[in-house]
């Protein structure tokens, strides 16, 4: 099959999705982005009638395409330790020109507040069944712990927190919890809790 044709609407979205990856989105007009992009104010009407719209679509497509890069990165990976590296590096990969002021404007925007986290939400059940791929006899692990784990890292890397609180960017933030659920995937045993640490 013969690979779509991009349209003059997917320039479009591409192009605002790197001014808003660079820049946020709650600060530029209409006209401002029609002229940086040399269009019409009515060429972006057709993509979504109002600027908030616009901005929602805009960010389903950076998901969206996200989403698609990072699967295929993780279809090139084979050994299952590999592919929890491979996806979680894809997706700093994919998040690298993300700008604070891009995260600020998402966190403070409802709707776009919502999509993020249903992004992060997918992400780790992705990391879950990655992690239950990844298992050895003997070695058991906790997939939805460590999804949750996951997703509460990568809420704090994307929103800025853990850069403060490491030091470290978000490439190298993604980096070292992909080798920390790899280490403990791979690692030793680990004995089951005990049914008085299993309690409440």
């Amino acid at each position: 099959m013969a690979p779509r044709r991009s349209t003059r609407r997917d320039e479009l979205l591409y192009g605002l999705i790197e001014i808003f990856l660079a820049e946020g989105f709650s600060s530029s007009s209409l006209e401002d982005l029609a002229g940086r992009l040399q269009c019409s104010k009515s060429t972006l009407y057709a993509i979504a009638p109002s600027k908030e719209q616009l901005i929602t679509v805009v960010t389903r497509a950076f998901f969206r395409r996200s989403t698609e890069r990072v699967e295929t990165s993780l279809a090139a990976a084979d050994e299952p330790t590999d592919r929890i590296s491979a996806y979680l590096d894809a997706i700093a990969a994919e998040l690298a020109p993300a700008s604070a002021l891009f995260y600020a404007d998402v966190d403070a925007f409802a709707p776009t507040r919502e999509i993020y986290s249903r992004n992060v939400e997918i992400a780790a059940r992705r990391v879950q069944e990655l992690v239950r791929d990844a298992e050895r006899p003997g070695r058991p692990v906790d997939a939805a712990f460590v999804g949750a784990v996951a997703a509460h890292v990568m809420s704090s890397i994307q929103q800025g927190r853990m850069r403060g609180l490491t030091g470290l960017d978000d490439a190298a933030a993604y980096r070292a919890l992909a080798h920390l659920i790899v280490s403990g995937v791979a690692g030793a045993p680990v004995a089951e809790p005990s049914p008085e640490e299993r309690q409440p």
